[in-house]
């Protein structure tokens, strides 16, 4: 009986114009764009200058700052209240106030003050942006000390500490070997979360899951019918998504390939009975893909992918633990930077297997089969 059953899901898969471009076409499309577009490192800050003291040690700050990445010269401005204006009318970002007398002090006494000044109405921008331009002042200053033999400082009101970062798993700090991993689990989040949410529905609007119901098929092999071909199609995407992580970026991971596919397995047979029970409540695709939509949403932005979970408030940290997506990240992103192995990663594997039994009964529990 099973094996009738997926022929004919397969059948149809493969009938349908759409599908089979989906599932193929989109981790290539995903993982070629995706990591280069989701790049939290802040770069071309519009910069704008107020030098009041045009002196060889105000030249270099100036251009100390501005051949590095992170800033583009939006220009030079007479005064602080000139630079307001560019920062009001979107045309500069950062504020950076050289005062009068810079160069005398510093060789005098080894002490001036620069004042940096950030448009924070994009917090992220606003603050690194502050951050990149008080290191670079830093920076500088412990050049002349160098060139001088004593000790400069440039005051820009905030303690300063010499920092030895010392960077683990990820030394090169390049953002996409952080977010690949992180962009597989979407990958089959999306191919195995909304499509099984659709599938019942489908039978339902093409009048088919009638004929189904009067036969004497049970529930689960009806259900389990549904969901192998997803689980198939799903190890397909996650072996095409390692491959083009090894091809284009160089990221292969760290730990064993048999930890990741135990993970992936695990995931998806969750993920998919999430979509089945969605699919048994729904009447039309529209609905369907909304509720699903909906679900997306949350588990992506609480499961950690663009921010921490530590970073969110306690009550959302404590949500997260309901969230399937927040495990299978942090099991790719451990396996891939750390190496670590099922044993160091248990208690995430055993969270993901409680939500797929929890899921899956579910989903046979909530299918109604009138005869």
């Amino acid at each position: 009986m099973l094996k009738y059953l997926l022929e004919k899901e397969f059948k149809q898969f493969i009938r349908n114009p759409i599908l089979p471009r989906l599932v193929f076409f989109m981790p290539v499309l995903m993982l070629l764009v995706m990591p280069w577009a989701a790049d939290m490192t802040t770069k071309n800050v519009n910069l704008v200058v107020v030098d009041q003291d045009h002196t060889t040690y105000s030249n270099r700050l100036v251009e100390k700052a501005t051949s590095s990445d992170y800033f583009i010269m939006a220009g030079n401005a007479g005064s602080y209240e000139e630079a307001m204006q560019q920062i009001e009318i979107g045309d500069a970002d950062v504020i950076l106030e050289i005062p009068h007398n810079f160069e005398r002090d510093l060789k005098k006494s080894g002490i001036s003050e620069v004042l940096i000044s950030a448009n924070t109405v994009n917090g992220t921008k606003g603050s690194l942006g502050s951050g990149y331009l008080s290191q670079i002042t830093a920076d500088f200053a412990r050049e002349l000390a160098a060139e001088s033999g004593r000790t400069a400082t440039v005051d820009i009101r905030t303690p300063q500490l010499d920092v030895i970062p010392n960077i683990r798993y990820n030394p090169t700090m390049d953002y996409k070997k952080f977010m690949v991993p992180a962009f597989m689990v979407m990958l089959a989040t999306l191919i195995c979360g909304f499509l099984p949410a659709l599938n019942i529905v489908m039978e339902k609007e093409a009048g088919t899951i009638e004929q189904i119901n009067v036969t004497p098929i049970p529930k689960t092999t009806f259900i389990l019918a549904k969901l192998i071909p997803f689980w198939i199609m799903g190890l397909i995407v996650i072996s095409l998504s390692l491959v083009i992580a090894w091809l284009v970026y160089g990221i292969v991971p760290a730990g064993s390939l048999l930890s990741v596919y135990v993970g992936f397995a695990i995931y998806v047979v969750a993920l998919s009975g999430f979509g089945i029970v969605i699919s048994n409540y729904s009447s039309t695709m529209q609905q369907a893909m909304f509720v699903m939509f909906f679900f997306m949403i949350i588990f992506i932005l609480m499961s950690g992918l663009f921010t921490p979970v530590s970073s969110m408030p306690d009550w959302a940290q404590k949500l997260t633990l309901l969230n399937p997506l927040r495990y299978f990240i942090q099991i790719m992103r451990s396996i891939f930077f750390k190496a670590s192995t099922i044993a160091n990663l248990w208690t995430d594997y055993i969270a993901l297997v409680a939500f797929a039994l929890f899921s899956n009964i579910w989903a046979v529990v909530s299918y109604r089969k009138s005869s």
